[in-house]
């Protein structure tokens, strides 16, 4: 059986924060890809400050070489928000025998119950979730009955729980890249050289 992680979010731009935990929660989950799937509009948050253009080329040139990660454009091809549960339906038509993880942070993880239709996400995926330097675990009331203490647990049924995995703390934020990029700062070793350049290139966030 097939075992796929899922990682939305803007990545505006990627970094290191993104991608450091994905690649450590496909080793200990032993997933075969983590697909990046970068959204077109966060229903949550505010609308990026890069194009989805722009976005996805960062991270394709961050990506590149590692075979154990895939961007995935699909949300960037509809129109309107970006809601999780419209993508895994079509995750799962290209998919439909394999085992979907969908990765969060603690902080999107705390407020998932606000998500569209939260409660449907957990019949496609398990949900993995990794800590966040500085924000504490919550988890929502709604999802307590569904944490599971043994990673093994995920592979008794297709979908619906949750596991917490440990992941190096990497205090990088999108922000404070963002604002540093705009004010001319260095940026290196905050993200993969490749998708920096890129973004220095582009003059993005400036």
């Amino acid at each position: 059986m097939q075992r796929i992680g899922l990682l939305g979010g803007t990545f505006d731009p990627v970094h290191f924060g993104h991608l450091r935990p994905a690649v450590e929660v496909r080793a200990a989950l032993g997933l075969e890809q983590i697909r990046l799937i970068p959204a077109q509009v966060s229903p949550l948050r505010s609308a990026p400050g890069a194009t989805g253009a722009h976005r996805i080329a960062m991270l394709r040139a961050a990506i590149q070489g590692a075979d154990d990660l895939v961007v995935d454009g699909r949300e960037l091809e509809r129109e309107g928000p970006s809601y999780t549960i419209d993508t895994l339906e079509h995750v799962r038509r290209d998919f439909p025998d394999a085992r979907l993880h969908l990765l969060m942070g603690a902080d999107a993880f705390a407020d998932f119950e606000r998500w569209h239709r939260w409660a449907e996400i957990l019949e496609h995926v398990h949900i993995v979730v990794t800590h966040r330097p500085g924000r504490p675990l919550r988890v929502p009331s709604g999802l307590a009955g569904s944490v599971v203490a043994d990673a093994a647990a995920l592979e008794a049924v297709p979908a619906g729980r949750v596991w917490i995995q440990a992941v190096t703390q990497l205090d990088i934020s999108a922000t404070r890249i963002r604002a540093a990029a705009a004010a001319g700062r260095d940026l290196r070793f905050l993200m993969p050289a490749a998708a920096r350049r890129y973004l220095e290139e582009h003059r993005l966030y400036e």
